[in-house]
C-alpha cells in the first residue's frame, strides 16, 4: 500500500502525531496591547534559565496573539488547573471567541508589567519581552521574568493524546513488615 502526500507532508503527519504522545502542561499566554487584551492557550512553554530568570514560549506567527505580544513587550503564562479545560478551549479558539472577548470568562487582574493575569491560575509568571526567534511557523518570545507567583489550588491541567487530561495520582502504599 502506497503512502500518499509527500514525503514533507506524511513527516509532518509523524511529527505531530509522536507530538500528541508529548503531555505538557497547558497555560494560557495573554498580553495586553494598546489597551485590548489578547491570549492563547499553549503548551510549548519551558524555563530558560534560573538566574536571570527566563522562560520562552513558542506562538504560532499567524495568530493574533503573536503580533499582539510583539507589540506589547510584555506577557503572562498563567498555568491552568484541571477546572480551566472550559478556558483552555476558549484561548485554543475552540469556541469561536476571539481577542479581548476571550477574557470575559474567569477573572483576570493585571500584573506588574500591566499584563493580563488569571486570578486563579495554579501559578503565573509575569514577563518582559527580551527576544523574538521566527523559526518555521512559530515565533520563539523569551521572557524575563518579572514576577511569578505558585498556588497550591488546583491539579494542573495536561494535554496529552490530542486532548486535555488530569494528572493521575498513584497512592503508595508502605509495605507493612
Amino acid at each position: 500500500m502506497k503512502r500518499k502526500g509527500t514525503a514533507a507532508e506524511r513527516l509532518a503527519g509523524e511529527f505531530k502525531s509522536a507530538m500528541r504522545r508529548l503531555a505538557a502542561g497547558v497555560t494560557i499566554v495573554a498580553t495586553d496591547g494598546r489597551g485590548r487584551p489578547n491570549g492563547l492557550t499553549a503548551t510549548a512553554v519551558c524555563s530558560l534559565s534560573a538566574e536571570p530568570p527566563q522562560l520562552l514560549v513558542c506562538v504560532n506567527r499567524d495568530s493574533a496573539p503573536n503580533a499582539a505580544i510583539a507589540r506589547a513587550g510584555r506577557f503572562s503564562v498563567n498555568v491552568l488547573a484541571t477546572r480551566h479545560k472550559a478556558l483552555a478551549l476558549r484561548f485554543a479558539g475552540a469556541t469561536g471567541v476571539q481577542g479581548a472577548e476571550r477574557f470575559e470568562r474567569g477573572e483576570w487582574t493585571t500584573a506588574k508589567t500591566g499584563a493580563p493575569v488569571l486570578a486563579d491560575a495554579i501559578a503565573f509568571f509575569d514577563c518582559s519581552l527580551v527576544d523574538a526567534v521566527e523559526s518555521g511557523t512559530h515565533t520563539v518570545f523569551i521572557g524575563r521574568v518579572r514576577a511569578a507567583h505558585a498556588h497550591r489550588n488546583g491539579a494542573p491541567l495536561l494535554y496529552a493524546a490530542g486532548a486535555f487530561q488530569a494528572l493521575a495520582r498513584k497512592v503508595a502504599r508502605k509495605k507493612r513488615k
